[in-house]
């Protein structure tokens, strides 16, 4: 059998993790940016599990991936309520014309 070692999951997790940023820095609507936001949560989900298991410093990585999961969940939820108030007042989700919420 074999045994994929901690640095293909580095990996997986900082490829997942540029994709998000890649994602939050071209995407123009709300909805992408969220989902670029969702990719670099996942990016350090992989990361803190493959911690946890490969290093002998007894760390919780799954415990901690199930937090920024909820988290992630919480935040996703707020965004598109935020985001479908901004639809309803402008016609559009266009990041871009986010300037008209100034006060």
């Amino acid at each position: 059998m074999n045994d994929v070692g901690l640095e293909a999951y580095l990996t997986v997790g900082a490829v997942l993790f540029v994709c998000g940023v890649v994602c939050m820095a071209t995407k123009r609507n709300a909805i992408g940016v969220l989902m670029g936001v969702e990719l670099v949560l996942n990016g350090a989900n992989v990361n803190f599990v493959a911690f946890s298991r490969y290093t002998p410093l007894g760390l919780d990585g799954q415990v901690t991936a199930l937090f920024v999961i909820v988290l992630a969940a919480a935040e996703a939820a707020v965004a598109l309520a935020i985001a479908l108030n901004y639809y309803n007042n402008h016609l559009t989700i266009d990041v871009d014309r986010g300037t008209e919420l100034h006060g």
